[in-house]
């Protein structure tokens, strides 16, 4: 089964109970066991709970948009040495400048938290005002708690599904490629790749249909960390340095900018066949399979001749917002859509003329 019906196949049973989980890994995992002791000892236990970022940044007239942080320790910004180093403090400071107006921060997200732990973070938004934006990054520790991923996905979309209920728009950062950490060796570090950009996969489609967008996440520090590790992690050698927080950030803040109608310049992802000059679009689980192999990409929810959906779900573009140089790698899906709109051997299909992703 390819990625693109995985994911597809975890958003179902979680949007409908159901129960696929990660017992099709579990044995390996048991083998596995030893090296996974090993590598915490490694990496060893992280320390604290991060650093208090919430408060309001940038000023102007108005009123300040109201901005919340969900998530685990990625959101926390773990391994910083200031508040105003961590993701959301660099993208509140961000949105302040393009928007003209303060922004008030928000940040509910705690160190360890699973998907599940969503539910007691949106708690707390309940007691404040409104959100106008919500940037959730979850998912490594349901990955390393061995999480049942429709579970960890159903979590996640309920969060969304409230968020969006409050008149937030919503951005996630996907679950982050963990066969990127320096003292995680193989095979489990191939195990772990699969399982984190499995999850990444199944986010992006739930996201995508419950009215939020993604930013791919993947291995987005890899080639950086691999350079240059003393500078791109922190000392605890898994969670990033002040660097590497900036480097999430700027993935995901041309986005979180579209999303409240600050727009950026975009680089869409081209279509492989046809013209080669718009956008393409396809099934969100293939939009998804493609977005976790290709970090700092959007996928957010598009039209095809009027219709959001076909047979496979929800429409979906993807958008290349980070700086990365060079073409869109060839995609090299196995699969194919059966809708009527789709052209394309890997089931996407230009994006028709008029239509905005």
């Amino acid at each position: 089964m390819g990625r693109a019906r995985r994911a597809q196949k975890i958003a179902a049973a979680a949007a409908y109970g159901g129960g696929l989980g990660a017992a099709g890994v579990a044995t390996a995992w048991g083998v596995l066991v030893g090296e996974a002791k090993w590598a915490r000892r490694i990496v060893g236990t992280p320390w604290g709970e991060g650093l208090e970022d919430s408060g309001r940044y940038g000023a102007g007239p108005g009123d300040p948009l109201q901005m919340v942080v969900l998530g685990d320790s990625s959101a926390r910004g773990l391994g910083v040495d200031a508040p105003h180093e961590t993701v959301g403090a660099i993208v509140a400071t961000a949105v302040a400048a393009f928007a003209g107006r303060p922004v008030e921060l928000h940040n509910f997200s705690v160190v360890g938290a699973v998907s599940a732990d969503l539910a007691g973070q949106l708690d707390l938004v309940r007691e404040g005002p409104a959100p106008q934006l919500a940037v959730i990054m979850v998912g490594a520790n349901d990955i390393t708690k061995r999480t049942p991923r429709a579970a960890a996905v159903r979590s996640l979309i309920e969060a969304v599904d409230e968020l969006r209920t409050m008149g937030a728009e919503v951005v996630v950062g996907t679950c982050p490629d963990l066969g990127v950490v320096r003292p995680v060796a193989q095979p489990l570090r191939l195990i772990a790749q699969r399982l984190s950009r499995d999850l990444g996969a199944a986010q992006t489609v739930a996201v995508v249909e419950h009215g939020g967008r993604t930013v791919s996440l993947g291995d987005l520090l890899g080639p950086e960390f691999k350079a240059t590790p003393k500078v791109m992690f922190s000392a605890d050698q898994f969670h990033p340095s002040s660097a590497g927080y900036a480097r999430v950030a700027a993935a995901l803040l041309p986005s979180v900018l579209d999303a409240l109608g600050e727009h950026t310049n975009v680089r869409p992802v081209l279509s492989r066949l046809g013209s080669g000059v718009e956008p393409s679009v396809s099934p969100v689980s293939v939009a998804a399979k493609r977005a976790v192999a290709h970090p700092g990409t959007e996928v957010s929810a598009a039209e095809v001749d009027g219709a959001g959906h076909g047979s496979r779900g929800r429409w979906a573009t993807l958008l290349r917002r980070s700086p990365g140089p060079g073409p869109e790698p060839a995609d090299t899906s196995e699969e194919t859509a059966a809708d009527g709109p789709t052209t394309e051997a890997d089931g996407t299909a230009p994006l028709p003329a008029g239509t905005q992703p």
